[in-house]
C-alpha cells in the first residue's frame, strides 16, 4: 500500500492558491481569445503540477547558453511556460481557433470556487496557527 505523502498546510495551501489563481489567468486569457483567428486554447494538468510544485520539481522555463569564451556573460532565454498545455478541441474552427466558450466558460467558473476554497482554506490555517501562537481563539 502505497504512502500518502504529508504536506504542511500553510505550504500546500498557499502553492494550491497560487497554482488556482494562475490557472484563473490563463482561462481567461482563453476566454478573452475566443474569436482570435489561429488562438490555441492552454490550460494546465492542475493536480500534476500542484504535486510537482510540492515535492520541489516545479520545471525551468529557462535555457542557460553556451559560454563559448571566458569573457563570456552567462545567459538564460525563457521559453514559455511548460506547464501550459494545449487543449485538445471537440471542434476546431476555420480559422484555427481552438477555444470553445462553453468549456472554457464552465472551467473557469469551476476554477473561481475552487480558488475561493484555496483561500479560505490558507486564511483558515493562518488563523489557527495565529490562534496556536497567542493563546486566543480566533
Amino acid at each position: 500500500m502505497n504512502a500518502v505523502p504529508q504536506y504542511d498546510p500553510l505550504t500546500f495551501g498557499e502553492t494550491a492558491f497560487k497554482l488556482r489563481t494562475f490557472r484563473q489567468q490563463v482561462l481567461g486569457n482563453n476566454l478573452a481569445n475566443s474569436d482570435t483567428p489561429g488562438f490555441k486554447a492552454r490550460d494546465i494538468k492542475f493536480a500534476d503540477v500542484l504535486k510537482a510544485q510540492l515535492e520541489g520539481v516545479a520545471p525551468s522555463n529557462a535555457i542557460s547558453l553556451a559560454n563559448t569564451h571566458s569573457a563570456h556573460i552567462p545567459g538564460k532565454v525563457s521559453q514559455e511556460d511548460p506547464r501550459l498545455l494545449y487543449r485538445i478541441p471537440n471542434q476546431p474552427s476555420m480559422d484555427g481557433n481552438t477555444v470553445d466558450g462553453d468549456i472554457e466558460l464552465s472551467e473557469f467558473t469551476k476554477n473561481s470556487v475552487f480558488t475561493e476554497s484555496a483561500l479560505n482554506m490558507l486564511g483558515s490555517t493562518i488563523r489557527a496557527r495565529m490562534s496556536a501562537i497567542t493563546g486566543q481563539a480566533s
